[in-house]
């Protein structure tokens, strides 16, 4: 059996994750291998080389569903024709994510967050989106990605203005 996944292995993976989203925007402004730090964010942090993965992305309405690794790399890069309602979410760019987690299941080598998380653009304003996160521990160790619902937060009709 697999170590057990502890909470701060959970925050730090969730660290790890925002980085490498930033990273693929900061290449990008860069003129920098973004697409390559795209491709290494989906390889090293999701689990399609190692099963099933559910990804429901954020901005993602009539390919919602990104079930292969080049799906996922579509959502944050765009430039597939494949996916052509990609522009790339990881190209904003974004500047900084932070994790807000109301809550977590931990069992064994496998655990779920869900909570908010709130993307940081150039003009240094936040956009809040909410999420669930469920990782895995693969067989060399590392936390992956298996499951990643991401969506924005409903806005009430009389709320709204």
């Amino acid at each position: 059996m697999l170590e057990a996944i502890s909470k701060d292995e959970f925050l730090e993976f969730q660290n790890v994750w925002g980085n490498n989203v930033v990273k693929v925007g900061k290449l990008y402004l860069e003129k920098g291998d973004h697409k390559q730090a795209a491709v290494d964010l989906v390889e090293n942090l999701y689990g399609y080389n190692e099963g099933t993965v559910l990804f429901k992305p954020t901005r993602a309405q009539h390919n919602e569903f990104r079930l292969t690794a080049k799906s996922a790399v579509s959502y944050f890069i765009g430039d597939d024709p494949e996916f052509a309602e990609d522009t790339g979410f990881a190209l904003q760019p974004w500047t900084k994510v932070r994790f807000v987690n109301s809550g977590f299941i931990f069992h064994e080598d496998y655990a779920i967050s869900m909570g908010n998380y709130f993307f940081t653009d150039l003009q240094n304003k936040e956009k809040k989106v909410e999420f669930t996160f469920g990782v895995f521990r693969a067989d060399n160790g590392k936390l992956k990605i298996n499951l990643h619902h991401s969506s924005i937060p409903y806005l009430h009709p009389k709320h709204n203005s």
